[in-house]
């Protein structure tokens, strides 16, 4: 199912790259990310993203498009060097995202840019204190996920631009179980927070 929705996002990635003017290019960046419904405060687990996209403009200032790319995601329990005893906790969440977006230019230089991206997830690891949880303490994951986003794009070079942007899930990532822990507070979405190169070919 993960691998036809994908095949199937691709050949419409390419439709639209091949039938229309457009622009395509490259993005890499990172991801500052937490979720929402666990014990931990802050944007402190850090990955990478990386992947393509393509746009084509449809009216004066406003262009619609595409991405497909590789998103790293999860949560982190920060360290207190005041706490050291507490137990390390990791959740590590590797997706392929399909964002659509619309983007407005507000001048030369600025691009606002909304849209939803749907994801699939591809790989998964929660990591404690003793390395990664053994079987019986995983908790599956949803395979798929859906965030909204909105951001801000500035064109510092003809071909190039920095993307901020925000996103929430508004599916859950995965279930509150009904017995409880200690790093599980409610159902839990991903919060991610991206900084991006665009690089137009």
């Amino acid at each position: 199912m993960n691998r036809t929705l994908l095949i199937l996002f691709f050949l419409l990635f390419a439709n639209i790259a091949f039938a229309q003017r457009f622009d395509a290019g490259l993005i890499v960046g990172f991801n500052g990310t937490q979720v929402e419904g666990d014990a931990f405060k802050g944007y402190n687990k850090m990955g990478v993203l990386a992947g393509i996209f393509v746009q084509t403009d449809i009216a004066p200032a406003i262009s619609a498009g595409m991405e497909i790319k590789y998103s790293q995601k999860g949560s982190r329990k920060r360290y207190d060097p005041k706490k050291p005893e507490v137990e390390k906790y990791i959740m590590r969440l590797g997706y392929i995202d399909i964002p659509l977006f619309l983007s407005f230019r507000t001048n030369d230089r600025s691009v606002i840019v909304g849209g939803i991206s749907p994801g699939v997830l591809i790989h998964s690891k929660e990591i404690g204190s003793y390395g990664e949880f053994p079987k019986e303490d995983q908790h599956p994951f949803n395979t798929f996920d859906l965030q909204p986003f909105v951001g801000f794009q500035f064109d510092f070079l003809e071909r190039a631009a920095v993307d901020l942007r925000f996103a929430l899930s508004v599916v859950p990532t995965r279930n509150k179980p009904e017995g409880t822990t200690s790093y599980w507070l409610n159902n839990q979405f991903n919060n991610v927070i991206s900084l991006a190169l665009y690089y137009k070919l």
